[in-house]
């Protein structure tokens, strides 16, 4: 067969051959890629060194953020409530053991001490500030001031985040649907939400971020079952909403101009400063495996995920996703150029 010949023959299937699906990439061997134009990534499973004697990470129902030095830090249920990896899986070091279970979000900062953790508590009720090695320099407990808590046993922090002014903003996800606001010395200042569907209010807010990509930063709240993205100024007050291309967010992470959405329901969603789905990827074909933690791994696919938990980037624009797994999935899409 000539060169010709076998060149309009590609050009051929590229125009009217169905792509490939991430089951048939994955049962012949074949590089998964998600996304388009811009926005591809190679999936990547198992990119992750794990310390010798351990074959999984445990429950993953937590957080992820990565340093300056870009270094991924990961939550886990167990006794390594915060695992520390280089961006090529290199297994760095894990600590937590006293955070083990409850564990849930971080948040990654840098101020004249240097560059700090802050971490949400769902079971001890509590944000810490820790160093990036876990030494906890302070604490900030239940906001019985705010009044809408009759003991701490009602406040469940499942986010927080750091604003430009040194205020500290927490979202109450697994408790009574609040987001509080703290000093940069960790005295209360305001509460806003509060349950229910109207713009302002939520149902578990469970992940927060300062998005920095207007001309002034804004809180952002994941507001998960009513399966939308709210807006407010840095004093509470309500500015817009993004309640399509969603499911269930969990949490967000910017690069940029972008925002990477991780949706429980089975997929992640990268969002533009326009609003709105630029690209979703890993959308998972089957119902029934979405938003489940017991999914065992024989029933893990290549190229879809199944509960969405975290997202983060690295500064090189590859994406790790975390799915709220028991015995945990990290999975890293490296960015195409």
């Amino acid at each position: 067969m000539s060169t010709h010949v076998t060149s309009a023959l590609a050009v051929l299937c590229t125009a009217i051959c169905p792509p490939v699906t991430a089951a048939q990439a994955q049962a012949s061997g074949e590089q998964v890629v998600l996304g388009e134009g811009e926005q591809r990534f190679q999936w990547v499973s198992g990119w992750a060194r794990l310390p010798q004697g351990v074959e999984r990470f445990g429950n993953t129902h937590g957080c992820m953020v990565v340093d300056s030095q870009d270094r991924l830090y990961v939550n886990t249920d167990t006794e390594r409530a915060v695992m520390v990896f280089e961006r090529d899986g290199t297994f760095v070091g894990a600590w937590g053991e006293e955070l083990k279970g409850g564990l849930h979000g971080m948040a990654i900062a840098k101020d004249d001490a240097g560059e700090f953790l802050l971490l949400a508590h769902t079971g001890r009720h509590e944000v810490l500030r820790t160093t990036l090695g876990g030494e906890v320099v302070w604490t900030i407990g239940w906001p019985e001031t705010a009044g809408v808590y009759e003991n701490a046993g009602e406040y469940r922090p499942t986010g927080v985040a750091l604003g430009p002014n040194g205020h500290v903003y927490v979202a109450d996800g697994y408790g009574k649907s609040w987001v509080h606001e703290y000093d940069a010395e960790r005295e209360y200042v305001r509460s806003w939400g509060g349950p229910g569907t109207e713009p302002g209010q939520f149902k578990t807010p469970h992940g927060i971020w300062i998005d920095t990509r207007g001309a002034e930063p804004l809180v952002l709240v994941a507001d998960r079952e009513n399966g939308r993205l709210q807006w407010f100024d840095l004093d509470g007050k309500f500015v817009k909403m993004l309640d399509r291309d969603l499911r269930r967010p969990c949490s967000v992470y910017q690069r940029g101009d972008l925002l990477a959405v991780a949706d429980l329901a089975g997929r992640v969603t990268l969002v533009g400063e326009q609003g709105g789905a630029l690209v979703q990827l890993g959308d998972n074909p089957d119902p029934g495996l979405r938003a489940r933690n017991d999914v065992a791994p024989e029933q893990w696919k290549d190229g879809e995920f199944l509960s969405p938990h975290s997202v983060a980037w690295d500064s090189q624009g590859d994406l790790y996703v975390m799915d709220w797994n028991y015995l945990g999935r990290i999975t890293k899409l490296r960015a195409l150029k």
